[in-house]
C-alpha cells in the first residue's frame, strides 16, 4: 500500500473553548450555574490558558499544528449590553496575532455553548432580541479583527446546545423535555447565524464564514424493525440536518418553521465545519416522548470512556453526508477527538490513525476536505462531565498548569510532517 497523502496546504490542527481552557470566565451563564450547584462540576481556572496561551501556542507549532481553533468569550468582550471592554478586545487581538506568529491560521468562533450573563437573565435564546444581539458581537468581532481572522465558526454544534439545555436539561438553563424550547432555540440560532454572516461579510468581505456542525450517526437498532428505522431517520433529520437546511436553502423546515424560503438566510455559509465522534443505535420505544420515542440500544461495541461508540466509519458517513462529492462544498473537520481517564494513552493513537483514514477515504471519493482540527489540544473542563475525561494530545496537570504531550501528540506531529499516512502506522517516539 502506498502512502495515503493529503491535499497541499492541508490544515492540520487542534481545538479548544474558551470556557474550558482559560478559566476564571465569571461573567457567563455556565460559572453562574457552577457557582449556583445546577451544573456538577466548576471549571474554576481550568488550564489558566487566558495567562498561557502564549506558550501552549508555540507547544502546538512545535508539534507540527499549522492551524488552531479557539472561541472568543463574549462575556469577556461584551460585558454588559451594547458595552465592549478594549481590553477584552486587545487580548484577543493578541491571542490571534500569537496564533499567526507561530504558524496558527485562526478558526475563530464566536459562540461556544456559553452565553454572557446578561443575555442568559434575560431569556437567552428564547428572546426573540437574541438574533440582534449575536449579529451585534458578530459585527464588532468582524470590525475588529478584519484582515486576521479568515474562517470564522458563528456557532459551535446548535443542536448539541438545545438538545442539552433543553431536553436532557443537564446544560444551562437546565430545562429537561423542553422540546418546543429546544426547537425554538434551534430556529433562533439558526437565524442569528444568517444575520452574522452577512454582518461579518460586510465588516471583511475576504472573510469565510461557517458554522461546526455536530454530526451523530443514527442507525436503527434493529434494521429489520420499522419502528426503529422510523426513529433513526426522525432524530437523523432533526438533530443533523435541520440546521444545514437552514442556512443553505433559507429554508426553517419543519419543526423548526414552516418551510417558506427565507432569502436572505439562503446560501449564508462558505465552508462547512464538521464535529463528529460516535454513532447511536435507535430503537422505537412508545414509552418515551420526551426522548422522542427513541432509546438507546448499547451493543457489545468498542467503546470510549464516556460509554460512545467508536466508530470510525461515521467519520466517512458523516462528511460524505454534510458535504458530498459534486457539490462544491468546503469542509473542514473542527472536532473530533477520544477522551481517556488519564495520561496512558492507549486509546487515542489507533483511534487518530482510524478516523484520518476515514478522511483520507472521503477525499479519494471526492470530498473537498480542507482540514482537520483534533478535539482537543489540551485536557481541559469538559462541561457537565468536569476534568475527569481527558481529550487532549497534551496532558494539563490542573494543580501545577504542567503541559506534557502525550504519545499521540508525536503521532501526530510525524503525520502532519508527512502529510500523510503510512503503510503501517505507529505510535511515534516521545520527542524528537
Amino acid at each position: 500500500m502506498t502512502m495515503r497523502r493529503f491535499p497541499e496546504g492541508f490544515l492540520w490542527g487542534s481545538a479548544t473553548a474558551s470556557h474550558q481552557v482559560e478559566g476564571d470566565n465569571q461573567g457567563n451563564d455556565w460559572w453562574a450555574a457552577e457557582q449556583a450547584g445546577r451544573v456538577p462540576h466548576r471549571s474554576g481556572q481550568a488550564c489558566d490558558q487566558l495567562n498561557r496561551y502564549s506558550e501552549d501556542f508555540a507547544l502546538f507549532a512545535e508539534l507540527g499544528q499549522n492551524a488552531h481553533r479557539f472561541s472568543l468569550e463574549w462575556s469577556r468582550i461584551e460585558p454588559t449590553p451594547g458595552s465592549f471592554d478594549p481590553q477584552a478586545i486587545a487580548h484577543y487581538r493578541r491571542v490571534i496575532e500569537t496564533a499567526r506568529s507561530n504558524g496558527l491560521e485562526p478558526l475563530v468562533t464566536l459562540h461556544h455553548f456559553t452565553n454572557p450573563r446578561w443575555l442568559a437573565e434575560g431569556g437567552g435564546w428564547l428572546h426573540r432580541e437574541a438574533i440582534s444581539r449575536f449579529e451585534r458581537f458578530a459585527r464588532e468581532m468582524a470590525r475588529a479583527y478584519r484582515g486576521l481572522v479568515r474562517y470564522w465558526i458563528t456557532i459551535n454544534e446548535p443542536g448539541v446546545y438545545a438538545s442539552q439545555g433543553w431536553v436532557v436539561g443537564v446544560w444551562p438553563p437546565n430545562r429537561p423535555n423542553d422540546i418546543p424550547g429546544a426547537l425554538r432555540v434551534l430556529r433562533q440560532m439558526a437565524l442569528a447565524h444568517g444575520r452574522a454572516y452577512h454582518a461579518i461579510h460586510a465588516e471583511d468581505p475576504d472573510a469565510r464564514v461557517g458554522v461546526a456542525h455536530h454530526w451523530r450517526i443514527f442507525d436503527p437498532a434493529d434494521p429489520r424493525r420499522r419502528g426503529d428505522r422510523l426513529i433513526a431517520a426522525v432524530r437523523n433529520r432533526l438533530m443533523n440536518q435541520a440546521f444545514p437546511v437552514a442556512i443553505r436553502r433559507g429554508r426553517l423546515i419543519p419543526p423548526l418553521g414552516n418551510a417558506r424560503v427565507i432569502p436572505w438566510l439562503a446560501n449564508t455559509e462558505d465552508w462547512v465545519g464538521l464535529n463528529y465522534y460516535t454513532r447511536e443505535r435507535d430503537r422505537f420505544d412508545p414509552r418515551l416522548p420526551h426522548r422522542l420515542f427513541g432509546r438507546e440500544m448499547f451493543a457489545d461495541v468498542e467503546r470510549n470512556h464516556l460509554r460512545w461508540e467508536i466508530y470510525p466509519e461515521g467519520l466517512y458517513r458523516a462528511l460524505l453526508a454534510i458535504a458530498p462529492p459534486g457539490s462544491g462544498a468546503e469542509v473542514i473537520v473542527t472536532e473530533n477527538g477520544v477522551p481517556e481517564p488519564d495520561d496512558q494513552d492507549r486509546v487515542r493513537p489507533t483511534y487518530l490513525v482510524r478516523h484520518l483514514e476515514a478522511c483520507h477515504r472521503a477525499i479519494e471519493a471526492g470530498v473537498r476536505l480542507r482540514g482537520y482540527c483534533y478535539w482537543s489540544s489540551l485536557d481541559n473542563f469538559e462541561w457537565a462531565e468536569g476534568f475527569e475525561p481527558r481529550f487532549g494530545l497534551v496532558y494539563v496537570d490542573y494543580t501545577t498548569q504542567t503541559r506534557t504531550p502525550k504519545p499521540s501528540a508525536y503521532l501526530y506531529r510525524d503525520i502532519i510532517r508527512r502529510n500523510g499516512l503510512t503503510p503501517t502506522p505507529r505510535r511515534a517516539p516521545e520527542a524528537g
